[in-house]
């Protein structure tokens, strides 16, 4: 894709998403900062700020993954492969039992297919954050681009799909 048509597609999809019931609906958000060619989250991530929501960002350590709340996208320093991460100071993510919360988690990806399977770089941080959170599965978006649908992605045991793709 040109640069063009992947600023196209970011916006065509950030426009989705923001017009999306679960981020209507949801006080946090678990969104990615993108990387290389990936879609752009920079729009989303800047309306659900203005929206005064919790947005909450990766950071990786070792081989874990967790989320921790930011207030702006600037500055953040980069961490695992050069992707920029939190500090690791701020707010954590924590799971809430509270039925009056609502998280909406937003997920990157390689590849997609038509049955919601996501390939993703292949470290499982995803598959490894989600294991044990059953309501944050079901508000689970993975996003990317429409070049990046094909007709079966591969599927190991401990892979979670996301409950929605929405490709731009």
């Amino acid at each position: 894709m040109t640069v063009k048509e992947r600023e196209t597609a970011s916006y065509l999809l950030a426009d989705r998403i923001i017009g999306h019931q679960w981020f209507y609906l949801a006080d946090n958000i678990l969104c990615f900062l993108n990387f290389g060619s990936e879609i752009d989250t920079s729009e989303m991530i800047a309306e659900a700020l203005k929206l005064q929501k919790k947005v909450f960002v990766p950071k990786i350590s070792g081989n874990e993954m967790d989320f921790y709340r930011i207030c702006s996208v600037s500055g953040l320093p980069k961490g695992y492969g050069g992707i920029r991460e939190p500090m690791g100071g701020s707010e954590k993510y924590c799971s809430q039992p509270d039925e009056n919360v609502k998280t909406l988690m937003l997920m990157p990806g390689v590849a997609f297919d038509p049955e919601n399977r996501r390939l993703g770089y292949g470290k499982g941080f995803y598959d490894r954050f989600l294991q044990d959170k059953d309501e944050l599965r079901r508000h689970s978006i993975a996003v990317g681009f429409a070049c990046q649908l094909v007709a079966k992605v591969p599927e190991e045991a401990q892979d979670i799909r996301p409950y929605q793709v929405i490709l731009a």
